[in-house]
C-alpha cells in the first residue's frame, strides 16, 4: 500500500493539478476555444508522439533540445513527444488538409512535454491553447488578425484591463548579423548580449557593426515613442523589409485597438527561433510569465511553403491571471432522493451529491463534502454560513 505520509514523488517540473485548478483549467481552455471558433476557427486534434523526423522539421527544426525521445515498439522508429503545438498544426495544414481552400483557420488544445523548464517558466509539462491562419499573403493584415483575436479572447477571459502586447522583429536582427558577417561565435555573443539588453556587450561583440544594433536596442519600449525612434532609420535589404512589416503591424493594431497598449522590442529573439516575421508576447500586469506567444513563420519548405501566423497561450499562466471563478453550486442530496427531483436541479445548473448510505445528520454530511446547500423538504437550502 502507498503511505499517504509518504506520497510519490513527480519528477522535476511536473505536477498534479487538483480541484478546483483543474475544472478551472478546462474552463479556461473551452472558453478561449469558443471564442476562435466564432472568428472561424476550427478544431484539429494531433497526437502527443509522432516520428521524430515530421515533429522536428520545418517549423519543429528548433524544438529538438527541448523534445523527448522514445522507441516505437512497433516500428522500431524513433518518435518524439511533442514540445510545441505549432508544428504539428503545420504538419496538418500541409499533409492532411494540403487541398483545403486558404487561408486555413485552426484553433487546438493540448499538453506539451519539454526536456527542461526555464527560469521564468520551471513547469515542463502544461496546456497550451491556440490558433493558426495558415496560408496568407505578406500583408500585415493577418498579423494583425492574430494579435486582436488573442487579446479578444483574453478579455473575454476578463484580463482586458491589465492585458499588454509586446511586437517583436525576430528577423531583423538575424538579417543584420547576415549583412555583418559575423562568425557563429560571435554572433552568438551578439544575441546574448542584446537578449540581457546590454549595451556595452552589444557594442563590444559588434565592434563596427554595433550602430545599428544599439539604435535599435535603445527603441524598445511604448509603441508612439519606439515608431518615432524607428522611423528614420535607414536599413537595406531584408532588414529593411523586417521593419517595415513591423511597423505597418503597429499602425494597424493602434487604428483597430488604440486602448490596447502595445510596447516593441525589435531586438528580442529568444523564443522565436522559427518566426520568419513579426512576432509578439501578451502580459497581463502582476502576473511574472508571458500569457502566450505567437507570430509569423513557414509552413513546408522549398517552393511549395506557405506563409502562417498564429498564437500559443498558456493555461497554466492564465489561471494566475483570469479572474478565479465563481464557485459552483453544490447540493447535497440526502440517501433515497427522488432520481426526478436530482435530475431536475443538474438541469437547472447545481452540481448533485449524492449520499450513499443513510445519514445521522445530512446538513454535517453536506458540509463535510463541501457543498453550499442541502436538498430539504423539496428546496435547495443554504447551510448555516453558506449562501
Amino acid at each position: 500500500m502507498t503511505d499517504p505520509e509518504k506520497p510519490a514523488l513527480l519528477p522535476t517540473g511536473l505536477r498534479d493539478l487538483l480541484p478546483p485548478e483543474a475544472d478551472a483549467e478546462a474552463a479556461l481552455a473551452e472558453a478561449l476555444l469558443a471564442r476562435f471558433a466564432a472568428q472561424g476557427y476550427e478544431r484539429v486534434k494531433p497526437p502527443l508522439v509522432e516520428f521524430e523526423e515530421s515533429m522536428l522539421s520545418g517549423a519543429g527544426a528548433g524544438l529538438a533540445e527541448q523534445t523527448f525521445r522514445l522507441m516505437d515498439p512497433s516500428s522500431h522508429r524513433m518518435m518524439a513527444v511533442r514540445s510545441d503545438l505549432t508544428p504539428q498544426i503545420a504538419r496538418i495544414a500541409a499533409s492532411r488538409l494540403g487541398r483545403s481552400p486558404r487561408p486555413l483557420r485552426l484553433s487546438y488544445a493540448g499538453e506539451i512535454l519539454r526536456v527542461r523548464g526555464g527560469e521564468l517558466r520551471p513547469e515542463r509539462q502544461f496546456r497550451q491553447v491556440g490558433f493558426e491562419l495558415i496560408g496568407i499573403g505578406a500583408g500585415a493584415v493577418c498579423d494583425a488578425e492574430v494579435i486582436l483575436l488573442a487579446a479578444d479572447a483574453l478579455a473575454g477571459l476578463g484580463i482586458e484591463g491589465t492585458l499588454s502586447v509586446d511586437l517583436n522583429a525576430p528577423t531583423l536582427v538575424a538579417s543584420l548579423l547576415a549583412e555583418a558577417g559575423l562568425d557563429a561565435e560571435r554572433a552568438g555573443s551578439l544575441r546574448d548580449a542584446l537578449d540581457r539588453k546590454d549595451a556595452a556587450a552589444v557594442e563590444e561583440a559588434a565592434g563596427e557593426d554595433a550602430d545599428p544594433l544599439l539604435y535599435l536596442l535603445r527603441a524598445a519600449g511604448p509603441a508612439e515613442r519606439a515608431l518615432g525612434v524607428l522611423e528614420p532609420l535607414a536599413l537595406s535589404g531584408a532588414a529593411a523589409a523586417a521593419l517595415a512589416h513591423l511597423m505597418e503591424v503597429a499602425a494597424l493594431l493602434r487604428e483597430a485597438a488604440p486602448e490596447l497598449p502595445l510596447t516593441i522590442d525589435p531586438v528580442e529573439w529568444r523564443g522565436f527561433e522559427y518566426h520568419s516575421g513579426t512576432g509578439f508576447s501578451l502580459f497581463a500586469g502582476g502576473v511574472r510569465n508571458e500569457l502566450g506567444r505567437g507570430g509569423r513563420y513557414a509552413v513546408g519548405e522549398g517552393a511549395g511553403a506557405e506563409e502562417a501566423a498564429g498564437c500559443t497561450l498558456y493555461l497554466d499562466t492564465l489561471l494566475r491571471a483570469a479572474p478565479p471563478p465563481r464557485p459552483p453550486r453544490r447540493v447535497y442530496l440526502p440517501h433515497a432522493t427522488a432520481r426526478a427531483d436530482a435530475a431536475a436541479l443538474r438541469a437547472d445548473g447545481w452540481i448533485t451529491i449524492a449520499g450513499l448510505a443513510p445519514e445521522a445528520d445530512a446538513a454535517a454530511e453536506a458540509a463535510r463534502l463541501g457543498c453550499s446547500h442541502l436538498w430539504q423538504d423539496g428546496a435547495a437550502r443554504p447551510l448555516a454560513g453558506g449562501d
